[in-house]
């Protein structure tokens, strides 16, 4: 018998310790229901700093992509500035050649033609202006005693 009563009395000590787990489930449940709101609003409010965060490492990683794109873009436009001067120079070589093998005059030559016009055309307004004045000093004095051989002739006709 004595079997028989440690039997019960260990059937007694589960059914305790489950009495005591299932209160223990209910106190914790119950805890939750008048803590559950603080502990929801605590981690709403951590969830927002977390997202803070991560947004911020987003838009720094965004703006130093966008510092490195422009970095690149302006160094492919350098180089791109280059390379096009560096065909326009071979592209104004070869029409100079053409030009030259047509016998067509070059830039330097027709400006310096130009400037050889132009001081020849000053030197021509020099020589027309000295040759102009002696000749109006000689028209002046020849056309005052024409002036007098004609009032007299007038005189004696009258």
């Amino acid at each position: 018998m004595a079997s028989q009563d440690d039997n019960s009395k260990a059937a007694d000590r589960i059914k305790d310790s489950a009495q005591q787990i299932w209160l223990a489930g209910l106190g914790a449940f119950a805890k939750m229901q008048q803590e559950g709101s603080k502990a929801f609003e605590a981690l709403v409010k951590d969830g927002a700093g977390m997202q803070k965060k991560t947004q911020q490492a987003a838009e720094e990683t965004l703006a130093q992509a966008q510092q490195r794109m422009a970095g690149f873009a302006s160094e492919f436009g350098t180089k791109a500035a280059g390379q096009w001067g560096k065909l326009e120079n071979i592209f104004e070589e070869r029409v100079a050649r053409a030009l030259e093998k047509l016998g067509t005059p070059s830039a330097a030559d027709v400006a310096a033609l130009q400037a050889r016009v132009e001081a020849l055309e000053a030197q021509l307004k020099k020589q027309a202006a000295a040759t102009a004045a002696p000749r109006k000093a000689a028209a002046r004095k020849t056309a005052a005693p024409a002036a007098k051989k004609t009032t007299l002739r007038r005189s004696k006709a009258g």
